[in-house]
C-alpha cells in the first residue's frame, strides 16, 4: 500500500517506446563523484556527509523554498521526452497526471541554447588563451588580457544562468509520471481489471460485528486513551492483539525469507531528500508525510524509502543481482482527508507496523519479479484462509513511478466491502535514476586499442519494485471480522499458532 503520489520514470519492457529516461545527457546526468570500494565486495559507493538527527517537533506540511528545492538531480532523458511529445502527452493524460509537458519542453530548449552559448564562449575563450602564448605587441596583448577578462565575467554569469536553469526543468520535471504497461486498463480505479480472486465470503448463521466491536469486547485494542495521548486515527493494542501482531509479522518474515529475501530492520526517519527520490512530496500541500520541523528529516510511509536508500550512489555488479529484502518498520502517515465509516478503526490509522518487500534487479527481469511478489503476497493471504481479489490498476490509479500496479482487495465482513491489504509496484527505473543506483553489466573486458588498457562495460540503471507482504492494522481487521464465532471469540488461524505459543481462540476476559 503505496503513499500517493507524483513520481518520475521510464521502462524498456514489453513496451517498444518505453525509453522516457534511458541515455540522460552527460549535462543532465549524475554529477560523478569519486567512488571507493565498499564491502560488501559486489557493491561501489560514493562518499555522502551526514548529520545528527535533532531533537525537534513534528509538522504535515512544510513550505517549499524555490532556493533549496532542487539539491540533487535525476537522469532524465529530456531529449527522448521531446522526440516521444505525442506519446508522453498521452501517458500523462491517462494517468490524471498534472504533470506540464509543454513547460518542461520549452525549459529544455531554453536550456539547450543557453549550453551552446556557454560552450561557444568557452571556445572564444581559450582561442584567446593560445593566442596570448604566443609574441605580441604590448597593445595585442592588452587587448586579448581585456577581452579574456570580458568573456570570463560573460561566462560566469551564463555558467549561473544555466544552473539556474537546470535545477528549474528537473523541479518541473519531477511531475512527469512514468510510461505505462500496455496491458493496463485505460482509466480510473472503476476500470482496474481483476487478474484473480480466491475463495469466497464465510456465510455466519449469526450476527456479525466488525473488527471495533469485536476489539472492545475481547479488550483488544483502546482508541480513547490514544486519542487523549497522541490524537484521532492512534491505538493502543492490548492482550492477544498483541500477540497477534508480533505472530503475523515472525509468520511474514519467515515464509518471505524463505523465498530468499534478506530480512531487514530499517531507520523510520529519513531525509527528505531520500523521500523525494523515492517519488513521494515529503512537504507538499496534500502530502501523506509527516515532516520533523526545522530539518531535512522526514518520518517514513513505508520501509521502502529507507530500503531505497541504502544502495543510493552505487554501482553494484551484475553478479549481485537480484538483491531481494524484506523489510520491517513501523510507519507513519497523515491520512489527510481520510474521513468517514470507509476508515473507522483499524482500517486507516497514523501509525502502524509493516513488512514490506523490495526488489532490485536487472531491467529484463522486473517483469518476472514483479509476478513472483504477487504470488508470494496471494501465498501469504490464501494461508490465512482470506477472500480476496487481485487487482490490475488502471492508470489514474497508479501513481506516477509505477510502471504497472497490483492491489490485493480482502473482504472485511464487518464492514461489508472488499478492503486493499496489500500492493505490488514495479517502478522500473523511476527510483534508481533519482537515487543513482546502477549496475555493470558482467559482459567480458574488451583491451582498449591505447597501451592495452581493459575497458569496463558501461553501467545501466536498476529496476526497483515494492510489494507489502503484511500491513498489521488491515490484516487484523480481516482476521477478527472473518474468524469471529457466535459466543463472541475469535479463533486464531492455525498457521499463526505457533507464533502466538499455542493460543487457538481469543476468547472474552472474565469480568
Amino acid at each position: 500500500m503505496g503513499l500517493h503520489t507524483l513520481r518520475l520514470a521510464t521502462v524498456p519492457l514489453t513496451f517498444t517506446t518505453s525509453r522516457l529516461f534511458l541515455n540522460p545527457s552527460p549535462t543532465l546526468a549524475f554529477f560523478s563523484r569519486h567512488v571507493q570500494p565498499r564491502k560488501p565486495s559486489f557493491l561501489l559507493r560514493a562518499f555522502s556527509n551526514s548529520t545528527a538527527v535533532q531533537d525537534t517537533p513534528l509538522t504535515q506540511t512544510s513550505s517549499d523554498s524555490s532556493a533549496a528545492r532542487t539539491q540533487w538531480k535525476a537522469a532524465i532523458d529530456f531529449k527522448w521526452i521531446r522526440d516521444n511529445k505525442e506519446a508522453v502527452e498521452i501517458n500523462i493524460k491517462n494517468r490524471n497526471s498534472n504533470a506540464d509537458l509543454e513547460a518542461v519542453l520549452q525549459l529544455y530548449e531554453n536550456m539547450v541554447t543557453l549550453q551552446k552559448e556557454v560552450e561557444g564562449i568557452r571556445e572564444e575563450r581559450n582561442n584567446v588563451a593560445k593566442k596570448m602564448k604566443g609574441k605580441l605587441e604590448p597593445s595585442e596583448r592588452e587587448r586579448l588580457v581585456e577581452e579574456g577578462k570580458n568573456l570570463k565575467e560573460s561566462l560566469v554569469t551564463l555558467e549561473e544562468d544555466l544552473m539556474k536553469l537546470q535545477d528549474e526543468l528537473q523541479h518541473v520535471a519531477r511531475s512527469i509520471p512514468n510510461m505505462t504497461h500496455p496491458d493496463v486498463p485505460v482509466g480510473g480505479e472503476d476500470s482496474s481489471a481483476i487478474r484473480n480472486e480466491v475463495g469466497s465470503p464465510r456465510e455466519f448463521s449469526f450476527p456479525i460485528k466488525d473488527h471495533l466491536q469485536l476489539g472492545k469486547d475481547l479488550d483488544l485494542m483502546d482508541f480513547d486513551s490514544a486519542a487523549e495521548v497522541s490524537g484521532s486515527k492512534f491505538f493502543y493494542l492490548k492482550n492477544e492483539a498483541v500477540l497477534l501482531e508480533m505472530a503475523l509479522l515472525n509468520w511474514t518474515l519467515s515464509e518471505v525469507m524463505n523465498k530468499g529475501f534478506t530480512p531487514l530492520t530499517t531507520p523510520e526517519i529519513v531525509r527528505s531528500s531520500i523521500v523525494e527520490k523515492c517519488g513521494f512530496q515529503p512537504r507538499g500541500d496534500n502530502t501523506q508525510v509527516y515532516s520533523i520541523d526545522g530539518t531535512d528529516q522526514c518520518l517514513i510511509g513505508t520501509a521502502e524509502i529507507p530500503v531505497g536508500g541504502i544502495h543510493m550512489d552505487s554501482i553494484l555488479l551484475e553478479s549481485a543481482l537480484p538483491l531481494k529484502y524484506i523489510a520491517f518498520s513501523h510507519c507513519f502517515r497523515t491520512e489527510a482527508g481520510a474521513a468517514g465509516a470507509a476508515a473507522k478503526g483499524l482500517y486507516r490509522v497514523h501509525q502502524f507496523s509493516k513488512a514490506e518487500m523490495f526488489v532490485l534487479c536487472r531491467p529484463e527481469d522486473s517483469e518476472s519479479f514483479h509476478n513472483e511478489l504477487i504470488q508470494i503476497e496471494e501465498d501469504l493471504f490464501t494461508s490465512l484462509g482470506l477472500h480476496f481479489k487481485t487487482l490490475d490498476m488502471a492508470t489514474a490509479d497508479l501513481g506516477a513511478p509505477a510502471y504497472r500496479k497490483f492491489d490485493i482487495e480482502a473482504w472485511m465482513p464487518g464492514l461489508g466491502r472488499f478492503g486493499e491489504i496489500s500492493s505490488a509496484s514495479n517502478c522500473t527505473d523511476y527510483q534508481s535514476r533519482r537515487l543513482g543506483i546502477r549496475f555493470r553489466p558482467s559482459e567480458p573486458l574488451q583491451t582498449g586499442s591505447k597501451k592495452g588498457k581493459a575497458n569496463l562495460p558501461s553501467t545501466k540503471f536498476v529496476h526497483t519494485l515494492n510489494a507489502t507482504a503484511c500491513a498489521v492494522p488491515r490484516m487484523m481487521v480481516c482476521l477478527l471480522e472473518n474468524y469471529q464465532q457466535e459466543d463472541g471469540s475469535v479463533v486464531v488461524p492455525e498457521t499463526l499458532r505457533p507464533f502466538m505459543g499455542g493460543i487457538e481462540v481469543i476468547k472474552p476476559k472474565l469480568r
